[in-house]
């Protein structure tokens, strides 16, 4: 653990994560699982989110009690994966503003070619939570992470489900300002880019594609 990758090792997360693992899980029990992890995750990746207060009365009295403050955030989905982890997270926060980032990886060469970006304004005055639930080789997650700062993103961190050692280091390298927070840090990348011991293809197993 380190201030760039945060492991949620909570119960919870860790048990689901291994259900999720199984090869024999479900479409609809995988897609319910990562609604369900991504709220967990979620708990931690906005834990230092900025608050103030507000007067309310209570059927007691009047006190001064914490509120959110500043811009709703921004949660930015990285097509087609991560909008799992979004809808979870949405349950949570249901004010969010909400980007998608499209970028699919080039089966040769293992780098991410862009198709869509749509993002929230002001991007520059509000947390920017990416979500993508495999950190793999890391290129498409650097490369997204590029695509909200050049929008004026300036607070930004990455959730993912699973992690590879190769994909943190590229993100730790191309940016070590952008905290990362996942659910395991597993052994490695295969030769086709995919994480070991991982879970195979997260949009496969969440849409039932091959």
């Amino acid at each position: 653990m380190s201030d760039h990758l945060t492991i949620v090792t909570h119960p919870l997360v860790q048990h689901k994560l291994t259900l999720m693992r199984d090869k024999d899980t479900s479409t609809a029990s995988f897609r319910q699982l990562l609604r369900e992890i991504s709220q967990l995750l979620a708990y931690e990746v906005t834990r230092e989110m900025a608050t103030t207060t507000k007067q309310i009365e209570t059927p007691l009295c009047a006190m001064d009690a914490p509120v959110l403050a500043g811009r709703k955030l921004a949660l930015v989905s990285i097509l087609r994966a991560g909008n799992g982890l979004l809808d979870g997270i949405l349950e949570l926060i249901p004010s969010a503003r909400v980007g998608f980032v499209g970028l699919y990886r080039d089966e040769e060469t293992l780098q991410p070619v862009q198709y869509y970006c749509k993002l929230p304004s002001e991007l520059d005055e509000r947390l920017v939570i990416a979500v993508d639930p495999m950190l793999a080789t890391g290129n498409s997650s650097a490369a997204a992470v590029d695509l909200l700062k050049a929008a004026g993103a300036r607070n930004i961190r990455f959730l993912c489900l699973l992690a590879a050692p190769e994909g943190v280091a590229r993100m730790k390298e191309a940016h070590p300002d952008v905290p990362i927070v996942t659910a395991a840090l597993d052994e490695r990348l295969n030769e086709l880019g995919y994480i070991v011991p991982g879970l195979g293809d997260a949009g496969d197993r969440m849409f039932g594609t091959r």
